[in-house]
C-alpha cells in the first residue's frame, strides 16, 4: 500500500514545509488539491504547468529527495450546483485537475458526485434523504438525468486522457452509497468513473467500509483513511441526521464553499464526530480495510484526511499516521 496525506489540512504551510511534516511521519504521498471547495493551494503554476514543460518539470523537482511523492489530485466540489457560477466553476476544476493528472503522470482525481437542485430554475440543492413519497422520486428523477449528462461527458473527458475519476461517496450528494455507483455507472456507461473509499462517511451512516470494498471491488481507485467517533448518547436522542449546526458570521473564521455558501460550526453535543486514526475504530479494524484495499489493489493511494478538532494539524496527522503505519505493518505480516 502507499500511505500518504491529504494536503488540506496543511494548506498554512509552503509546499516544502507540508513535504518535510508528511516525509517525518513516516508516510510516503501527498493528495494535492486542484480545485473545487478548496483553492490549489500547493499548486501555484497550475496554468504554467498545464502550457510548458519547463513549469512542469520545475514543479515535479521541488519532490526530488524529500521521500514524498504526488499520490492523485483531488478536487471535490458541486459541479452539479444550480447555481452555475458555482457549477461552471467546480466542474471546470475537474476537468482542468484531468488535464494537470496527465501532465503530472498521475492516474487519480478525487472528487464528489455532485448535487443538483430539485427541478429546472432551481437556486439551492436539494437532497433527498429519504423518497418516501413520489415527489421526492420525481426530484430523483430529475437529479439523475443532470448528473448522467455532466458524467458520462466527463467519463469520456478522463478516458481520453488517461485518468480515472475517484468519487467521494460523500452525503449532500447525489452518489453517497454503493447503490448509487451502479446506477450512476449503468446511466452513464463510464469506464473511468469510479470511487474513493472514504470511510469516514460510510461509518456515520452505519454502513462497513470493507464490506463495501469488498463489494465494489475493482470500481475503488483510491482510498482515504479518516475515522469516526459515534456519541451514543447524543445519536440516541438525535439521530446521525442531526442538524444542530451553527451559521458562523463574516467576522468568525470560515470556509467559502462557492458563492455565498459558508461550512457552518459543528454541533456543540454532536451525534458524531471526524476523529483521527483510532479514536473510533482500533488498529485491527483498520488492517481490515487495508487488507480489503489491498484485495483490489496492492498500490492503492490510503491518503490521511485530518478533521479531528480536538487536535492540531500535525498532531492529528501523528496520530493517524501512526494507526495506518501499525495496521499496514499487520496486514504486511498477514500476508
Amino acid at each position: 500500500m502507499k500511505l500518504g496525506v491529504y494536503n488540506a489540512i496543511l494548506h498554512d504551510r509552503t509546499l516544502p514545509e507540508a513535504l518535510e511534516v508528511i516525509a517525518s511521519l513516516g508516510l510516503t504521498g501527498i493528495e494535492l488539491n486542484s480545485g473545487g471547495f478548496l483553492p490549489a493551494r500547493h499548486i501555484p503554476s497550475f496554468d504554467d504547468i498545464l502550457a510548458s514543460d519547463a513549469a512542469r518539470d520545475d514543479y515535479v523537482g521541488a519532490f526530488e529527495g524529500t521521500g514524498v511523492g504526488i499520490a492523485g489530485l483531488n478536487a471535490n466540489g458541486n459541479p452539479l450546483h444550480p447555481n452555475h457560477t458555482i457549477a461552471e466553476k467546480h466542474a471546470a476544476d475537474v476537468h482542468r485537475s484531468i488535464l494537470l493528472a496527465e501532465r503530472l503522470g498521475q492516474t487519480r482525481v478525487v472528487t464528489m458526485s455532485g448535487l443538483p437542485g430539485g427541478e429546472p430554475g432551481a437556486s439551492h440543492p436539494n437532497w433527498i434523504v429519504n423518497a418516501w413519497n413520489s415527489t421526492a422520486l420525481d426530484v430523483l428523477d430529475y437529479q439523475w438525468g443532470v448528473a448522467a449528462d455532466f458524467w458520462r461527458d466527463t467519463d469520456r473527458f478522463a478516458a481520453d486522457h488517461g485518468v480515472k475519476v475517484a468519487l467521494e461517496l460523500h452525503p449532500q450528494n447525489l452518489v453517497f452509497n454503493a447503490a448509487d455507483v451502479h446506477k450512476l455507472l449503468d446511466l452513464t456507461g463510464a469506464t473511468h468513473l469510479g470511487v474513493e473509499m472514504d470511510a469516514s462517511h460510510l461509518f456515520w451512516q452505519q454502513m462497513d467500509p470493507v464490506a463495501v470494498t469488498r463489494h465494489l471491488g475493482e470500481l475503488i481507485f483510491q482510498a482515504a483513511a479518516k475515522d469516526v467517533r459515534i456519541n451514543r448518547a447524543n445519536a440516541e436522542l438525535y439521530g446521525v441526521l442531526d442538524n444542530s449546526f451553527r451559521r458562523l458570521s463574516p467576522e468568525e473564521d470560515r470556509t467559502n464553499l462557492g458563492g455565498d455558501e459558508w461550512a457552518n460550526e459543528w454541533p456543540k453535543d454532536s451525534a458524531w464526530d471526524f476523529v483521527a486514526l483510532g479514536r473510533g475504530h482500533d488498529t485491527a479494524y483498520w488492517t481490515e480495510f487495508l487488507r480489503a484495499l489491498h484485495e483490489v489493489d496492492p498500490g492503492m493511494l490510503v491518503n490521511i484526511e485530518h478533521e479531528d478538532t480536538s487536535l492540531g494539524p500535525v498532531e492529528g496527522l501523528a496520530e493517524a499516521a501512526a494507526v495506518l503505519r501499525a495496521a499496514d505493518d499487520a496486514l504486511a505480516a498477514s500476508l
